[in-house]
């Protein structure tokens, strides 16, 4: 076991979320032990408890409790040639700072409890120079689309700060069960995390004051209609919080379809694939030197079909609605 150590935050590391630095400076450590550390106050930020989404800052001392010898730890896991391979597939755009990835619906973006296989895990085969990159936002395991990832920490520092500041514009898709009513609009409140059917962790509706709430805004637009079975939706989060545009559109009574954990008792619509129809269509990303940086995923296979089925086109413009 190494002693405590307190090490400070340099110019390039600045922006980066607490978790994610920790993990760079000790990779040994598992996640679920990095959350342990946090939630029992041993790591700190200049003395004082914190938690692993807080965004460290230049100069700020981070204390370091014990850990084990690195030396003694087995050896990680090596990438499989075809997990590899698949994560050289998804890339959709690439530059000196940054590969965006498009990331299929089903894996998840960092490991868990029980969760052994992500993108995470993924990414030292991306590594230039020993310089493995790194994760700057996440996705949900069920969600597809893009998904960006630094190459440096200077990358990951203005990264950090664009996704901090909602200076990165994201536009989901979705597809509804149920046509929203109204049509277009803005849902805003406050939520927090809550205990769902068989103890899983889901997020809920909250008032203003209720331990752990955090405000949540969304703008939504309905782009075309199945006559009341379904609907495609366009959503814009102003704000980044888990679940949130999953939760808006199950408070508006049209959940996304197959969405396991906010739903309606509505039927399903007929024909569709039993998969989450939830995608991260594109990104717009404001650059240090004043340039826009704009990405788009193409759609997944199961949301061909359901195009197919329910009469959508794709190729259908669409004029995203103004904050």
């Amino acid at each position: 076991m190494s002693g405590v150590q307190k090490l400070v935050v340099p110019e390039g590391e600045a922006g980066s979320r607490l978790d994610r630095w920790f993990k760079r400076q000790f990779p040994h450590i598992p996640h679920g032990r990095v959350e342990k550390l946090l939630r029992t106050g041993q790591l700190r930020v200049d003395g004082k408890r914190a938690k692993g989404n807080v965004r460290i800052e230049a100069g700020q001392t981070i204390r370091i409790p014990p850990l084990p010898d690195p030396t003694v730890q087995k050896e990680k896991p090596r990438v499989s040639d075809k997990d590899a391979e698949l994560i050289k597939e998804m890339i959709i755009f690439e530059n000196d700072d940054i590969y965006a990835l498009n990331k299929p619906a089903g894996l998840a973006v960092q490991g868990g409890t029980n969760t052994f296989r992500h993108i995470d895990g993924m990414l030292p085969v991306l590594a230039r120079k020993n310089v493995t990159p790194r994760l700057v936002h996440r996705l949900d395991r069920d969600t597809s689309g893009v998904l960006i990832v630094a190459k440096n920490a200077k990358a990951a520092a203005w990264l950090g700060k664009a996704f901090q500041s909602r200076h990165a514009r994201k536009e989901y898709w979705g597809i509804t069960n149920g046509v929203p009513r109204p049509g277009e609009g803005e849902i805003k409140g406050y939520m927090a995390k809550d205990e769902g059917p068989m103890g899983r962790e889901i997020m809920a509706a909250v008032k203003h004051g209720t331990p752990g709430a955090k405000h949540a805004r969304t703008l939504y637009q309905t782009v075309s209609e199945a006559g009341k079975r379904a609907a495609w939706v366009v959503m814009q989060p102003l704000t980044g919080r888990k679940h949130q545009l999953r939760l808006h559109m199950q408070l508006l009574g049209t959940p996304i379809v197959y969405d396991p954990k906010y739903h309606s008792d509505r039927e399903q619509p007929g024909g569709l694939d039993e998969m989450l129809h939830l995608h991260a269509r594109s990104i717009s990303l404001p650059h240090p030197d004043g340039r826009t940086i704009h990405i788009s995923a193409p759609i997944p296979e199961h949301f061909e079909l359901a195009f197919h089925l329910l009469g959508f086109d794709a190729n259908m413009p669409i004029e995203l609605m103004e904050e």
